[in-house]
């Protein structure tokens, strides 16, 4: 049985520390995969030509789909992965070919033409994933989950998706000052990098398979 007086402040202190380290290198380690500074320009294109109610709920549906499959994931991708004799690896593969069919797109037309008639569609594919919630960001959990536990894994997925919720709410008004040619620029830019790593994540998966 616990015993509340068992618990000495020294120890208390320990333990808050040890958490308080595992919290900063899990969030670190999210926010450096998902890197919501980077995907700044494909966000833009995709939602360019939708009006701010219209980008506000693809927005939302970015975030809560990507929250999701992030969690999901951590607490039981291990699991569901087996379940369909998928591994790691395979899974990269894939992420990585969608993720570069989206910069192919980026290139060629300058936006993703591919969202359906409904536009939360966008939201769901390619923002939630592979772009957020992709190969690397769903490793990066799965493997915080083993070693840090439930909460500190939801609480990073937390605090990176809500920056990036902050980050792509002012992407309009970054979009504005940069102008139409220069968020072209950036958008194609951006579409080369985004193409090195769908690439880097194939790679990677052949190496480990």
């Amino acid at each position: 049985m616990f015993d509340i007086a068992s618990v000495t402040l020294p120890n208390l202190f320990s333990f808050l520390n040890i958490f308080g380290d595992d919290l900063l290198r899990a969030t670190i380690s999210l926010f450096a995969v998902i890197n919501p500074i980077g995907t700044i320009p494909l966000f833009a294109s995709i939602t360019q030509k939708m009006q701010k109610k219209e980008r506000d709920r693809v927005l939302k549906t970015t975030v809560i789909t990507a929250s999701a499959l992030l969690t999901l994931f951590a607490v039981t991708g291990t699991q569901i992965l087996s379940i369909f004799g998928i591994t790691i690896s395979s899974f990269m593969i894939a992420g990585g070919i969608l993720l570069f069919i989206v910069s192919i797109e980026l290139l060629t037309h300058g936006g993703w033409r591919f969202a359906g008639t409904v536009s939360d569609e966008s939201g769901v594919v390619p923002l939630a994933f592979p772009l957020l919630a992709g190969p690397g960001a769903i490793t990066t959990v799965i493997l915080s989950f083993q070693v840090s536990g439930l909460i500190v894994t939801v609480l990073s997925i937390a605090i990176v998706i809500g920056i990036t919720y902050v980050v792509f709410f002012l992407t309009g008004t970054i979009y504005r000052i940069l102008g139409k040619r220069g968020s072209l620029i950036v958008t194609r830019v951006f579409a080369v990098l985004v193409s090195a790593i769908a690439i880097q994540y194939v790679v990677d998966g052949v190496k480990t398979m």
